[in-house]
């Protein structure tokens, strides 16, 4: 079972933002202005325990997650064969690395209307725009494990005449696992954000839950769209709590990232 030094201190900083929440919504707010920003118990009446609302929300979630899921699928796949490519050949990395900081310092969704134009509003290209979104993090972080390994390990491996394949299958794949589940969990946070924000600029196709947002905020809806905007940020929390628990199961208690702070 949890130790409460574990679950309690969130719990506090939760009832903090709702105490505060409720002191801005009424106390701060002149009654006239109080449907810009409704108290908590508001939204979740008419976000949540309404069920037309309800089902909106989810419909929008589950569009958006879909395409977030692909996105981060196609990122990962790229990213790692760029990655092990790049570890194995340096004019590979000379070659591909400063390409895809360009990429990472683009504001790709800036360009969201180009790809629009170009590719149509369908999911494919919101999924290029996520794996877009969620690539560089990828291959940084895979990259910078296969790199990380010790030189004993290397020398190990040289001096039972391991070959290059076997050197990365058993050396430096198991040991950039941590650093690639880092990255992974960076990504999926980008990704979500990708699908979500992408909405604002598509507006046509598949409605996920970032164009519910905009419909929200353009009809003054001010209930639905804090329902709307704390849905995708549970999704995105419980997208990177997933990742973690993936993350341990995958690498388990032997490395160092597993262990407590102070655990030494």
């Amino acid at each position: 079972m949890p130790r409460p030094s574990r679950w309690l201190p969130p719990l506090l900083v939760l009832a903090a933002a709702v105490g505060l929440w409720y002191a801005v919504s009424t106390v701060l707010l002149s009654p006239d202005r109080r449907f810009l920003f409704p108290p908590p118990h508001a939204v979740v009446r008419e976000g949540y325990l309404d069920g037309g609302n309800r089902a909106e929300l989810l419909a929008g979630l589950g569009q958006s997650a879909k395409t977030a899921a692909l996105g981060l699928l196609t990122a990962a796949a790229a990213g790692i064969v760029l990655a092990v490519a790049m570890s194995q050949a340096r004019w590979v990395e000379r070659s591909l690395f400063p390409y895809l900081v360009v990429l990472q310092a683009t504001p790709i969704l800036a360009l969201v209307p180009l790809f629009g134009f170009w590719f149509g509003y369908g999911t494919p290209t919101r999924v290029l725009v996520c794996a877009l979104i969620a690539l560089f993090p990828i291959v940084a972080s895979t990259l910078f494990g296969l790199r990380s390994v010790a030189a004993a390990h290397h020398d190990l491996f040289t001096l039972h005449r391991a070959g290059r394949g076997a050197r990365l299958w058993k050396l430096q794949l198991p040991a950039a696992l941590p650093s690639l589940f880092t990255g992974l969990r960076i990504s999926a946070g980008l990704s979500v954000l990708g699908a979500i924000v992408g909405d604002f600029f598509f507006r046509q196709g598949p409605s996920g839950i970032g164009v519910l947002i905009d419909r929200y905020q353009s009809r003054l809806q001010s209930e639905q769209l804090l329902a709307a905007v704390l849905l995708s940020s549970l999704f995105g929390l419980a997208v990177f709590w997933a990742f973690g628990a993936l993350a341990r199961r995958a690498v388990g208690a032997w490395h160092e990232s597993a262990r407590e702070p102070g655990a030494w």
